[in-house]
């Protein structure tokens, strides 16, 4: 079998970008080859093109190009064209690609294409409560349309964007997942007490604004509790400011400036030392289809306090593998936090669950093999 993705991103040195969806992919890509599957990669609006393996992942860049009037419909078909070239010379039979952005709308391509719902623009929009542009709304529709088959990482993401593009296709449900095994903690019971910690982009969809009313709950009852923030800053689209970490600061009173810290982007390799040190890890969120750093630490053996929306609850038990609570709330979700930063054995015994849960349900081997079977049965068709 011979399985291709189509995506804007991969984690690679000569790539331009790697976050999410890219992680994601590549954590799938290398399980897959391990299974002796066939695996190549199309990564669009690139500096250059070129060709390379990445071990056994054949990486296709393909550079950006500008045309003198819709670029949007022109570079598509040059990527139709290039896709359809290899799909014929290497013999893909199957193609999966993201619904951001729909990248798919006005391509015909060769082999069966699934769309893989890391989260459209429509979808966070929904969330947010934002209003969409109508011509990122079309090409989603449109290239959601294109789809013989559509994957979700969670029901609740699957629900939500089959109302949100009226879609009469079934939506199959399997969880993105990561290799459990390199996310090892020999020494769960060591940590920094007091120690919270974020990883994500400092955003407000991600919940971070919510921090100044939560910590001033904690820093009421211990107050040497620290947040540790880490993750690039964004751009508010609320107020046009250019820096959400600005917001987030300015927001802080007094009493717990002091107490929250943010050191930007790290390594990601060095990530996992950040998740080791942390008493508990925090997200309160209000957008994701998933949440993969989630994921990562509940590997790790951590206690986690996160938000209470739909994919939240597919990922945590609540009060047995986690907390979740509103971020709005900052009282209900400071107590969490406190729950846990009162009893080291409370912390360890819902990191031990978390850390069986990944295990269980988000293995990157086991998710593997549900995919497996999934593209085998699709392209029998």
């Amino acid at each position: 079998m011979h399985i291709a993705f189509l995506t804007p991103e991969y984690p690679h040195d000569q790539v331009i970008h790697a976050a999410g969806i890219g992680t994601s992919i590549k954590n799938l890509a290398v399980a897959l080859t391990e299974k002796q599957i066939t695996v190549s990669v199309f990564v669009y609006g690139q500096r250059k093109d070129a060709i390379f393996f990445d071990n056994k992942i054949k990486i296709h860049l393909i550079k950006s190009r500008r045309s003198t009037f819709a670029t949007w419909y022109f570079y598509r078909k040059h990527i139709e064209k290039y896709i359809n070239r290899y799909t014929s010379e290497d013999k893909i039979e199957l193609i999966e690609a993201p619904d951001w952005t729909g990248i798919t709308a006005f391509m015909n391509l060769k082999a069966p294409l699934v769309i893989r719902l890391h989260g459209s623009d429509a979808y966070f929009c929904n969330l947010e409560k934002r209003k969409q542009k109508f011509k990122n709304f079309w090409f989603e529709k449109l290239g959601i349309s294109k789809a013989d088959a559509i994957v979700a990482p969670t029901t609740f993401a699957g629900i939500l964007t089959k109302e949100i593009f009226n879609i009469k296709k079934e939506i199959v449900t399997i969880p993105n997942g990561i290799s459990v095994q390199d996310f090892h903690n020999p020494q769960p019971e060591v940590f920094e007490e007091g120690l919270l910690v974020y990883i994500g982009t400092i955003i407000r969809k991600k919940g971070v604004l919510e921090f100044s009313g939560i910590m001033e709950k904690v820093i009421s009852k211990f107050p040497k509790a620290t947040l540790l923030l880490i993750g690039s800053d964004s751009f508010d689209i609320q107020t046009q400011s250019a820096s959400t970490w600005e917001l987030l600061k300015n927001s802080l009173s007094e009493n717990t400036k002091q107490n929250v810290n943010y050191i930007g982007k790290v390594p990601y390799s060095t990530v996992q030392d950040y998740i080791k040190k942390a008493n508990v890890c925090v997200f309160p969120t209000f957008a994701e289809t998933l949440g993969m750093v989630t994921i990562e630490a509940m590997a790790m053996h951590k206690a986690i306090v996160s938000s209470n929306f739909g994919w939240t609850k597919e990922l945590i038990v609540d009060n047995e593998s986690g907390f979740l609570a509103d971020p709005k709330d900052h009282s209900k979700f400071g107590e969490k936090i406190i729950n846990l930063l009162e009893s080291h054995e409370l912390t360890k015994n819902i990191g031990e669950k978390a850390q069986k849960r990944a295990a269980e349900i988000f293995d990157i081997q086991k998710v593997a093999d549900k995919n497996i079977e999934f593209y085998t049965n699709l392209i029998k068709l």
